[in-house]
């Protein structure tokens, strides 16, 4: 299978980017909010990882501080895995203490992290050379 072309490199980025901001969010929705079955009452550290979720999320849908925010993400994405999974099962096996989706979303949001927002983003707008 051959690389994708340098072209469409940045679009698809951009797209794993956007698609993986709103997801975040809906997160967050759903812990601050109660949107699609949640409780809507978080207490304690849901209700500060609720607020990270939204605002995060958002920041990194619209690519605005889209590093700044993917750092802060990935670090509560870290913390819920040790915090929360590790405690459901084997903390060196993901699957078993559902904690999958949180490392997958730390290693997602460090790599957003490294790169930047990219193209069609708020700060490729504010930061243009």
């Amino acid at each position: 299978m051959r690389p994708i072309p340098k072209k469409i490199e940045g679009p698809i980025y951009a797209i794993m980017r956007i698609v993986v901001g709103f997801l975040f969010l809906c997160h967050g929705l759903q812990k601050l909010f109660g949107a699609f079955g949640g409780s809507g009452r978080p207490h304690g550290l849901f209700l500060a990882a609720g607020i990270i979720e939204l605002v995060c999320g958002a920041m990194i849908l619209i690519g605005l501080f889209g590093s700044f925010a993917a750092f802060i993400a990935a670090g509560e994405m870290a913390v819920a895995y040790f915090h929360v999974h590790a405690h459901m099962g084997p903390w060196l096996r993901p699957i078993v203490n559902h904690g999958e989706l949180a490392v997958a979303y730390c290693f997602v949001f460090l790599y957003i992290a490294a790169r930047g927002s990219g193209p069609f983003s708020v700060d490729s707008l504010l930061w243009r050379e």
